[in-house]
Parts: structure tokens; sequence; C-alpha cells
């Protein structure tokens, strides 16, 4: 065979270990970061308490009100009960109905609704804080012995309605 024909292809075949490899380093490095990224969203729903942790935000902006300070305000209390809404998911779980009708092998509508239902007593706020120029975020915690309390309440609650 020709000298640059060889030449050629082991170029070519150096090309591919090197595409090759730095393949395998950022999927390795791919693998890290969802590690890591897991490791996070868990670290941000349980405190070094063992408390659960929520947090809720609104925006300023729409908030239905002429003064900017009381826009300030109502995004403060909205994006609260928006964490209070995300602690009960978290004690109760989500109610979730979903709809789907087909007709002729064709989705004719497709709907679906989820819904949280409870009672949150306890939780303490960590902190306000506004994002960037238009948002607010509100982060509340739920002692964990709490959490127990509302779930028992609540299992006690449902059994009793069903004559268990």
């Amino acid at each position: 065979m020709n000298k640059f024909v060889l030449n050629g292809l082991n170029g070519l075949k150096a090309l591919k270990i090197t595409l090759l490899s730095t393949l395998v380093m950022l999927l390795a490095s791919c693998t890290m970061t969802v590690d890591e990224y897991e490791e996070a969203v868990v670290q941000s729903l349980i405190s070094e308490r063992n408390n659960i942790v929520a947090t809720g935000y609104a925006v300023i902006s729409v908030q239905p009100h002429d003064n900017p300070a009381q826009q300030r305000i109502l995004s403060i209390r909205a994006s609260k009960l928006d964490a209070y809404r995300s602690l009960m998911e978290q004690v109760y779980g989500q109610y979730l109905d979903a709809n789907t009708t087909v007709g002729e092998l064709v989705v004719q509508s497709d709907t679906f609704r989820a819904r949280v239902q409870g009672v949150i007593y306890g939780a303490y706020l960590v902190s306000i804080t506004p994002v960037g120029d238009d948002t607010y975020e509100v982060t509340m915690s739920l002692d964990r012995r709490i959490v127990d309390d509302l779930r028992t309440l609540y299992f006690d609650q449902m059994s009793s309605r069903h004559g268990a």
C-alpha cells in the first residue's frame, strides 16, 4: 500500500481513539453531574436537622395593586402560600386526575388536574429573598416529628371516614 494511505489510516484510527476517549470523559462527567444534582435535590428537601424544606415563588409585577410596596408585600404573601403548598405536597402527596378520550384511534381530548389538600402547622419561615428584579422566594421548614404527627392524624381521619 501507499505510504500516504497508511498514514491516513493511522491518522483516522488516532482520530477515532481521540473522539472515543473524549466521549467517554464527557459521559463520565455527566454521570457525576447527575449524581451531584440528585444529591443537591435531596439536600434541598431535607435540612441538617432532618426537617423538610419547601420554597415558594411569586412575581411582584402581577400582584393586583397600584402601589409597588403593596405589590411586594402581596408577592411575599403569595410566595409564602406557595411554600406551604409545597410542604403539603411533601407531607400528603398529590391527588392526580387524568382523563384521555380516544376516538377512531386519535386522541380527542386529554386533561390532567393536580390537587393537594391538608393541614400544616408548626412550619417556620427560613428566609424571604428577592430573586432578580421581579420575584420573591420564601423558604419554609417543617420538623420531621410534626410531619409524622400530621400523617398519623390524616390516616386516622381517613380510616374513621371509611369505617375501618
